[in-house]
């Protein structure tokens, strides 16, 4: 096993910070896109009761 040249380093770093940056606004998204979904739904379903539909429960 070879050792690493600094700059080898410095390039393992940032390699390594954009792989995190990218994790974290991917997590951020999903987390973003369930949020809203879940706010669609709760939305339709108070819809659906204000209009005097039958509301089904999930199973």
């Amino acid at each position: 096993m070879r050792r690493l040249t600094p700059e080898e380093l410095q390039a393992r770093k940032k390699r390594n910070y954009a792989i995190a940056g990218a994790l974290v606004l991917f997590i951020v998204l999903v987390f973003t896109v369930t949020v809203l979904n879940l706010k669609r739904n709760i939305d339709a379903r108070k819809e659906a009761i204000a209009a005097g539909q039958p509301v089904e429960y999930a199973r």
